[in-house]
């Protein structure tokens, strides 16, 4: 249970990391306001995790799961660069956030 809230959050740190651009400076109404829901469910399934999950194990992975995700919607959705050492330190986190898991109860 506390993987899956953990994964939970860190997909929406991504929706809510991809809802900043979208907010244009939180002057649209509509996309400030999901944009800071997502920011709140978030943090609260962050929350549940650490209940069973070592505060720095779940912090890492939520970070890691916003920060790969994001950065790989940066290049789909905004053409952000996608050059190979960049992918390449991206695989390097996912890696980080799978190893985190294994070792990990």
């Amino acid at each position: 249970m506390a993987w899956l809230a953990l994964t939970l959050a860190g997909i929406l740190e991504i929706g809510w990391a991809i809802g900043l651009k979208y907010t244009d400076g939180f002057t649209r109404l509509l996309p400030t306001v999901a944009t800071l829901a997502a920011i709140v469910a978030s943090l609260a399934l962050l929350g549940v995790a650490v209940r069973r999950l070592p505060v720095g194990t779940a912090y890492a992975v939520w970070t890691g799961i916003g920060t790969a995700g994001t950065v790989l919607l940066g290049i789909w959705l905004f053409a952000e660069p996608a050059d190979p050492l960049r992918l390449l330190f991206i695989a390097m986190i996912v890696a980080g956030v799978i190893g985190l898991r294994v070792v990990t109860p």
